[in-house]
């Protein structure tokens, strides 16, 4: 019999900048006045009171007089991609600390990396184990530029670990720096996605060990005619999100086919769901077209308001709130990204 992987607690971390307000500000003087206007109820209505940013807090906002993107043109690619190498492996190890305070992180033997925000080579993942001062040994995989389910990817990849490798003790970790890439857009589609990210990391620790949150399932489904709707875009200034303003109706249609349900649920009765928090139209597309209870995405959308779309470490965060709340007996983590592609998997409290 295979050994069941589970997730033995969640640490997140935020930087302490947040930037959500002098975004909106600066967004809105970009548009029409009309464009302006509709831009501001958007903004009020996404469920999002902060976005934390690592961009310097002592140079004030980042669009400011004194801020990274003071003037135009932005920086260059160059220019994020050396912050993201300071940064990155920064936040992260902040988020391992919050795991560490929960459990032992010892005798580590596999270390998960999940990040799409930046590129750095040696990797991430190679300065956060000479950081952890992790033994040579240890074995590393990176899961890069996958966007918003890649935390998905990251747990599905230590789940196979653990169930090939019993005594294997699995450092998962995701790190997401959307902030290093604002664009200098003037339409209010560009404005509107970018509103939703914010910078954030989470670390898991997945072992045999029955603590937690067990394992189960993992699933992939994609929906059809839909590759465009949510990419990025490797640019010279940063790299540029598109998200298409119809993607919680492709998703709430998807969501609205029996035989996709039947492969998210398995068929059981579902009493947690842990649902990527990309934004509030998205959220609310999921629970209607599930014809889920009122407070079902609770968690999600306390995430949201507290921190943003951090991309890949989003689901992590609603992971902690739920290791934090009742006991489950059948959830569903469920996120969807570039593709457009759903990723996902069962889990339940550790008996």
């Amino acid at each position: 019999m295979r050994a069941m992987p589970h997730i033995a607690a969640v640490g997140t971390a935020v930087p302490t900048h947040d930037i959500h307000a002098a975004f909106v500000d600066w967004a809105e003087q970009r548009l029409p006045e009309r464009e302006a206007r509709v831009f501001a109820r958007m903004a009020a209505r996404a469920g999002i009171k902060h976005r934390w940013s690592v961009l310097p807090a002592e140079q004030g906002s980042p669009v400011g007089a004194t801020g990274f993107y003071a003037a135009e043109p932005h920086p260059g690619t160059g220019s994020r991609m050396a912050l993201y190498a300071q940064a990155a492996p920064a936040l992260a190890l902040a988020a391992i600390a919050d795991l560490g305070a929960q459990v032992a992180l010892d005798d580590i033997t596999h270390l998960v990396v999940a990040s799409c925000t930046g590129f750095v080579a040696p990797g991430i993942d190679q300065v956060i184990a000479r950081a952890l001062d992790l033994a040579g040994s240890v074995e590393r995989t990176l899961v890069g530029f996958m966007g918003c389910y890649a935390a998905i990817a990251a747990l599905r990849t230590a789940r196979h670990i653990v169930r090939s490798e019993p005594t294997a003790r699995v450092l998962v970790v995701t790190v997401e720096l959307s902030t290093l890439h604002l664009q200098a857009e003037r339409a209010i589609e560009p404005l509107l996605a970018m509103l939703q990210f914010g910078d954030g990391a989470a670390a898991a620790l997945v072992t045999a060990i029955p603590q937690g949150l067990t394992i189960g399932q993992p699933f992939s489904a994609t929906v059809p005619d839909a590759a465009d709707m949510i990419r990025w875009d490797i640019t010279d200034h940063g790299f540029a999100m598109h998200l298409s303003g119809k993607v919680p109706g492709r998703i709430g249609n998807a969501l609205s086919d029996p035989a996709l349900v039947a492969t998210l649920t398995g068929g059981h009765a579902v009493d947690c769901w842990a649902v990527h928090a990309g934004g509030r139209s998205i959220l609310d597309a999921v629970e209607h077209a599930l014809a889920l209870p009122s407070d079902a995405l609770d968690d999600s959308r306390a995430v949201l308001a507290a921190n943003g779309n951090m991309s890949s470490a989003t689901l992590m965060f609603v992971l902690a709130r739920v290791l934090r709340g009742a006991p489950v007996e059948h959830g569903i983590a469920l996120a969807f990204g570039p593709g457009l592609a759903a990723e996902g998997l069962t889990f339940a409290s550790a008996a």
